[in-house]
C-alpha cells in the first residue's frame, strides 16, 4: 500500500509477532553472549524483585540459557565498565554518547513535561546540598546515599515512597544533569560517585543526531513500535520517524517498522519472561499484537490474584502462550512450580518444550525443580 511516497507495510498479526520477537532475541537463534545481548536490546532494566532472579539477568538467562550466562558476567560487565547503568538500566557503555547533550540540557530534555519545573525549582531550592554531595563524592567517594548527610532545605514531596528521600532523590536527578553516576553495588545499595569517574570519556553527540539514533536502536530492539506515545521517565515505548510505516491487520493505528526484520524466515522455541521483559513491557502492545492479557499481581491481596505473585509469561514461537508461577526458595535449594496457567491448550510438544525450560531455569539458579502434584 502506498500513501504519497511512501510504501505503508501491511503485517498480519503473525507476521508483526515474528517481527517482535525476532527482535527481542526470542527466536531460536540465540545470541553470542551478555555483551551481544545488552547491545542489540539496547539495555537491562533493573528491578529489586527477585521473587525468581533480578529482571536483568532472567532477561539475559531468556535469551542465553544456562550454558550461556551466568550472573557473574554481569558483575564482570558492570565493574570494568563495558556495561554501565544510568538511570536504572544497564547499557552499553559506549552508548553513554547520546545522552550527553540530553544531560546537558536538564531538565528541558529527558525529564516529562509535567515534572520539568518542579524538577527545576527543587534542585535549585537545594543547591547548596547539591554542591555538598559533589565535594564529599570528590573528597571520598564511591559512597553510598547514607553516607551523604541530608541538607535539604526544601523536602522532596510526593504520594509515593520517595517522599522525603531527599539524597537520594537529589542523586537521581543530579544523574540525569551528568554529575554524578553509579558506581558500583555493595548488597542492594548504590554506590555513587562523580560521573567524570565512572563514565568513559567520550564527546556528546549533537542532541538531535543522539535522539534519531536513539528512536532507530530503539526500533531494531522492538521490531515493530508505535510512532508517538505517551511521554515516560526513562525509556520510551515510541520510536518517532525511525524505520518505514506499516499498519497491522485488525489492530486499528499506525506503526513504525524495522525494514531489517521484514520477509526474514522464522523459527520460534520457548521461552520464559520476566514481567519485566521488553516483548511485554509494553502491555498495549501485549494485548495488541499477541492477543495476550498479562498484569504483574505482587500488588495485589493474595486472594485476588489469577496467575500468582510473580508469574513469568510464557513464550512459545510466535505466541503467548501461558504463565509460569514459580518460586525461588533460595534457603531450601529449591524452585517450586505452584502452577502452570495455559491461555491455550498445551500440545505434548509445546509441554515438552516448555519442560525442558522450566527445569533450565532450575539448572541456571542451581535449586532442585519441584513441580506441582
Amino acid at each position: 500500500m502506498n500513501i504519497g511516497n511512501q510504501t505503508v507495510h501491511e503485517l498480519s498479526r503473525t507476521e508483526a509477532r515474528r517481527i517482535a520477537v525476532r527482535a527481542q532475541l526470542l527466536d531460536a537463534s540465540r545470541p553470542d553472549g551478555l555483551l551481544d545481548v545488552v547491545r542489540r536490546l539496547t539495555l537491562l532494566q533493573i528491578d529489586p524483585t527477585a521473587a525468581i532472579a533480578p529482571n536483568a539477568d532472567l532477561v539475559a538467562w531468556s535469551r542465553l540459557g544456562s550454558v550461556g550466562y551466568a550472573p557473574a558476567d554481569l558483575t564482570g560487565a558492570l565493574a570494568d565498565r563495558t556495561l554501565l547503568e544510568l538511570q536504572a538500566m544497564i547499557r552499553p557503555g559506549e552508548d553513554l554518547a547520546l545522552y550527553r547533550a540530553e544531560m546537558a540540557e536538564w531538565p528541558e530534555r529527558g525529564t516529562p513535561s509535567s515534572w520539568r519545573e518542579y524538577h527545576r525549582t527543587w534542585v535549585g531550592a537545594n543547591d547548596a546540598c547539591r554542591r555538598d554531595i559533589l565535594e564529599r563524592l570528590g573528597a571520598a567517594g564511591p559512597l553510598s546515599s547514607r553516607a551523604l548527610p541530608d541538607t535539604c532545605e526544601l523536602p522532596w514531596k510526593s504520594s509515593g515512597w520517595t517522599n522525603n528521600r531527599n539524597v537520594t532523590k537529589l542523586l537521581e536527578l543530579m544523574v540525569q544533569r551528568g554529575e554524578v553516576a553509579v558506581a558500583g553495588r555493595r548488597g542492594g545499595d548504590r554506590l555513587w560517585d562523580l560521573a567524570e569517574r565512572v563514565y568513559p570519556d567520550a564527546a556528546a553527540l549533537p542532541l538531535e543526531e543522539a535522539l534519531r539514533i536513539r528512536d532507530e536502536r530503539r526500533l531494531r530492539a522492538l521490531g515493530i513500535a508505535r510512532a508517538r506515545g505517551p511521554e515516560c521517565q526513562v525509556e520510551p515505548a515510541d520510536v518517532g520517524e525511525a524505520g518505514e510505516p506499516a499498519v497491522v491487520e485488525g489492530v486499528k493505528g499506525k506503526w513504525r517498522v524495522d525494514p531489517a526484520q521484514l520477509g526474514l524466515a522464522f523459527e520460534g522455541r520457548a521461552a520464559l519472561l520476566s514481567p519485566f521483559d521488553r516483548l511485554v513491557h509494553d502491555r498495549k502492545r501485549t494485548v495488541e499484537l499477541f492477543e495476550y492479557e498479562y498484569q504483574l499481581e505482587m500488588y495485589k491481596p493474595v486472594a485476588k490474584r489469577r496467575w500468582g505473585y510473580f508469574a513469568l509469561p510464557v513464550l512459545y514461537g510466535d505466541r503467548l502462550v501461558g504463565k509460569l508461577d514459580a518460586t525461588a526458595d533460595r534457603k531450601g535449594g529449591l524452585l517450586r512450580v505452584d502452577a502452570i496457567h495455559q491461555d491455550v491448550p498445551f500440545t505434548k510438544a509445546m509441554s515438552a518444550q516448555i519442560g525442558r525450560e522450566i527445569a533450565d531455569l532450575a539448572r541456571w539458579l542451581e535449586l532442585e525443580l519441584v513441580l506441582p502434584g
